[in-house]
């Protein structure tokens, strides 16, 4: 009897442990309550018309920065943005964040810790998280969210989303319906956006699947979706592009593509683009082909930015055959197919319209400038207007693609940064009109005039100091859409020796008339005790040529550029940090005398430097620290005008 009671003691024990166990894991480990950082909202939201801002310069209404997150799925790192129902949503690893697009406030969040959310999906008004577990990821489960309170509407776990991009994490949807697909990846389901029941089930034809983890394997609109397939036939690999009625469950067409490789779908409004390595087509919503771009890199790297106006698609890509870098823009009439015109343009990186206006994002205002450039495209005949974007980009960053959107009379503007290091983060721009200044808007309202030449930065004791006697001066300049720069905005400096024997370039002008800047092309000042300090920063002794060469090596690759003049000192300012922040390496400078100071680079061979409104980057190969002590000399020009 004793045993019996011994044994059903330790079997009471045994259930008793298990039990506890299970109720820790699931009331405790599982639960909602100390995982989840859910806010919500009860305050209206103003609707926004489809206007962007005129034509002009352009100001910062208000600035975001969403950090990268790196979870535990490689790849899947991006940050993503949709601009509707007068929302901003920004959509990342970390969870999703929802701000007044008007202001920027804060609307609602929901996050999940110990999980990574990895896709997400809109549709009307609801919008649908997929999150997985960080390090389990058959430990998955969708949210969804009223898009406008954040309000919670249901969870179902166990869901995978169909064909999530690894570079946006969206995933289609549209007329309330979510599309979902099996572990096998071939077969779509239809998922309730309001109740989170399955409504329709759809096999994909024999021998094909969903291609997992591609860059942007499909994308969808309201009314229609489009998967790229992995599909094998007669024992060869082809990729296929699959049109699906969200509301319906059904096939609304089916076309072959050229490649095997993961295409990259973009969904217009009536329109679908797809580009898979071999060229970049156009469908109609029936799926009938009416553009083709050919060649293998007719996309570069990321897909190619389009934008539909009433009745003409305008697209950007990179014609076959053409020299390196060269791009090209195009007004195809839909359906007919017929280029109504087509122009060289510069790299642009994202388009957005509203109001019949065209926007498009381009890297760099102008080469050797700093600021981004934003054109307005007239659709009818691709008449442009110009204005530099209050920031600086490196579409190349990792993390964020860059994009476009605008309405409410603002133009938002993503950009990936390098800052904070070394995750790096996407910076949410929102720009309006700016006050139109006394200069063109292609310069921000600066005139012209108030560029300074950048070879006369250093004058002939700057360089004496710096033990650069027998240096010429070549000067370049730059021009701001339709408007040259009057004066020199770079200045490179060689040793006579080294610009092919020319003994004496600097008794005759230089490019565009400009002289040299090396102290025997100009009369040497006399010594005043108000002149600039030394390179090295003490007073500065009378060079001797002999001695200095046997001192150091002799600076090699020095350059002075003036890469911005703002408005103000506040614009500058903005202007330098957006320098700073694309930098994968960039530390502060405070010994270098003007208002701030970074050393880029992971050599101290590039300062970039603000005095006042003036934005001015030094750089000098070698010898170590000469880029510093020559932007003192700079810096105390820029305080101290001839």
């Amino acid at each position: 009897m004793g045993r019996v009671r011994v044994a059903l003691g330790l079997v009471s024990a045994a259930v008793s442990v298990v039990l506890c166990v299970v109720l820790v894991e699931k009331y405790v480990l599982r639960a909602e309550w100390w995982q989840v950082r859910h806010t919500v909202t009860g305050e209206p939201v103003t609707p926004q018309r489809e206007v962007g801002p005129p034509p002009g310069p352009l100001a910062v209404s208000w600035e975001r920065t969403t950090p990268t997150h790196h979870g535990s799925v490689a790849g899947y790192d991006g940050v993503s943005y949709q601009v509707a129902l007068g929302q901003v949503v920004t959509a990342s690893g970390n969870g999703i964040e929802v701000r007044d697009a008007r202001t920027g406030a804060d609307r609602w969040s929901y996050r999940r810790s110990g999980w990574t959310m990895l896709g997400w999906t809109a549709t009307r008004s609801r919008l649908v998280a997929y999150f997985e577990r960080n390090g389990e990821r058959a430990d998955r489960v969708l949210v969804a969210f009223d898009a406008l309170s954040g309000g919670l509407l249901w969870r179902r776990e166990g869901e995978r989303p169909a064909a999530v991009s690894r570079s946006t994490l969206r995933w289609p949807a549209g007329s309330d319906i979510v599309l979902t697909t099996d572990d096998a990846d071939r077969t779509l389901f239809g998922v309730s956006a309001v109740t989170g029941k399955r409504v329709w089930r759809l096999a994909l034809p024999r021998g094909c699947r969903l291609f997992e983890g591609g860059a942007h394997p499909a994308d969808g609109r309201e009314v229609l979706a489009a998967f790229g397939l992995d599909c094998r036939e007669d024992g060869r690999r082809r990729s296929r592009l699959l049109a699906v009625d969200p509301a319906k469950g059904t096939v609304a067409w089916d076309e072959r593509l050229g490649s095997r490789e993961s295409p990259e779908v973009s969904m217009l409004d009536g329109v679908t683009l797809v580009s898979d390595g071999t060229a970049l087509r156009a469908f109609d919503d029936e799926g009938d082909q009416f553009g083709m771009w050919e060649g293998d890199g007719v996309c570069g790297d990321l897909m190619c930015p389009g934008v539909l106006v009433p009745g003409r698609l305008l697209v950007v890509y990179h014609p076959e055959g053409s020299r390196s870098g060269a791009t090209r823009m195009e007004a195809v009439d839909v359906p007919s197919g017929r280029v109504a015109w087509g122009r060289d343009v510069p790299a642009y990186v994202a388009l957005a319209q509203a109001g019949g206006q065209v926007f498009a994002l381009r890297p760099r205002l102008s080469e050797g400038l700093l600021p981004a450039g934003v054109d307005i495209v007239e659709p009818s005949g691709g008449a442009t207007t110009t204005a530099p974007a209050p920031f600086s980009m490196d579409p190349d960053l990792p993390g964020a693609r860059p994009w476009m959107a605008a309405a409410g009379g603002l133009l938002y503007a993503a950009v990936p940064q390098a800052a904070p290091r070394p995750d790096g983060a996407a910076r949410l721009v929102a720009l309006r009109g700016g006050l139109t200044g006394t200069g063109p808007a292609e310069l921000g309202g600066v005139p012209a005039a108030d560029w300074p030449d950048a070879c006369s930065l250093l004058t002939g004791p700057d360089l004496a100091a710096a033990r650069m006697t027998g240096y010429a001066a070549e000067p370049h300049r730059a021009s701001a859409g339709g408007v040259r720069l009057p004066r020199p905005v770079s200045c490179s400096y060689e040793r006579r020796g080294d610009r092919g024997g020319r003994d004496e370039p600097g008794s005759k002008d230089g490019p565009e008339g400009e002289k040299s800047a090396s102290p025997e092309a100009e009369p040497k000042p006399k010594p005043k005790p108000t002149s600039s300090p030394s390179a090295s920063g003490s007073a500065r002794p009378k060079p001797s040529a002999s001695a200095s060469a046997d001192a150091e090596p002799p600076v090699r690759g020095l350059t002075v550029s003036v890469r911005w003049v703002g408005e103000t000192d506040e614009a500058a300012a903005r202007m330098l940090d957006a320098l700073q922040a694309a930098q994968s390496q960039a530390r502060k400078r405070r010994d270098i005398g003007g208002d701030e100071a970074y050393e880029i680079g992971p050599t101290a061979g590039m300062i970039a430097l603000r005095v006042g409104r003036y934005v001015v980057v030094v750089e000098a190969n070698r010898p170590p620290g000469a880029a510093a002590r020559i932007a003192r000399s700079v810096a105390y020009r820029l305080h101290h005008p001839a």
